[in-house]
């Protein structure tokens, strides 16, 4: 299943940059909006080096639930309008 990049922002809270330089132990990721943002390298993805584009998720508990919830129905609507066809003798 293929999901595009829009659909899959749809209703969370992020925020989009792009990793600058490395200071010390922390990256300084630069905004969209211009804001600086300094994010533990330590915490990185393994493959992210400057100028990497970044996605920065904000979630609680519950937008983690109606997250996971959403995916399932997304996926069992997948499921159900495309039953595998089975061969015919």
């Amino acid at each position: 299943m293929i999901i595009k990049d829009s659909d899959q922002f749809k209703g969370r809270y992020f925020l989009e940059g792009t990793l600058e330089r490395f200071e010390d132990k922390m990256a300084v990721v630069i905004t969209n909006d211009g804001q600086k943002l300094l994010w533990p390298i330590s915490n990185l993805p393994a493959v992210c080096d400057k100028g990497s584009k970044v996605r920065i998720i904000l979630s609680t508990a519950q937008t983690d639930q109606e997250e996971r919830e959403g995916i399932a129905k997304t996926i069992l609507n997948e499921i159900l309008k495309n039953p595998e066809k089975k061969d015919e003798k």
